[in-house]
């Protein structure tokens, strides 16, 4: 089951009326297999941080092994007062690479979505990353009797439909796909 979650832009910091000061999440880029390590430095200088994982069975041609991975390959929460002071501390921790956002000041996050993630965990609901899709986006099904069939992911009335055209005639159809696997193309 996928945690379903999806982080969105929310108003900048700079905008009248939001509060500068006020703590706010905000993502951090890390070094590929450095973010338990990366939480760990930003807990030791005082930040608040959120590292969601996922138990996941690793297979070998031997044995089966039980192994705690990051939920978000790369990435880190942290929470601080969007001001230059905060993002310095965090931008000298070895392996973080910047903030996720424009122009290297990051986006602050909704409470509600990193609260929306840690229920998830917390639930010990059976969940999995997810790769974002995007109604409109081009994607392919990859399990089940469509398995391999392409077209473009729309919504209609919440139910995630695939819509396949044959673009010489200019006419296309529509399949539900939920309850299959799809990735962006």
């Amino acid at each position: 089951m996928s945690a379903g979650t999806q982080i969105s832009l929310s108003p900048s910091p700079f905008d009248p009326g939001v509060d500068v000061e006020a703590p706010q999440w905000f993502a951090i880029h890390t070094r590929a297999r450095h973010e338990r390590v990366v939480a760990r430095q930003l807990q030791e200088k005082g930040l608040t941080t959120f590292h969601p994982v996922v138990n996941e069975v690793h297979k070998w041609s031997d044995r089966r092994k039980v192994v705690e991975s990051p939920l978000f390959n790369c990435y880190v929460f942290v929470k601080i007062a969007p001001t230059a002071t905060q993002r310095l501390h965090v931008l000298q921790v070895n392996s973080v690479l910047g903030f996720v956002g424009t122009r290297g000041q990051g986006i602050a996050i909704p409470d509600e979505q990193i609260d929306a993630v840690r229920t998830m965990i917390d639930g010990k609901l059976s969940y999995s990353a997810y790769p974002f899709l995007k109604v409109g986006q081009r994607v392919r099904i990859r399990s089940g009797a469509l398995n391999g069939l392409e077209g473009i992911l729309i919504s209609r009335n919440g139910d995630r439909t695939l819509v396949i055209s044959v673009d010489a005639i200019q006419r296309s159809m529509a399949v539900q796909v939920e309850g299959y696997e799809v990735e962006p193309v």
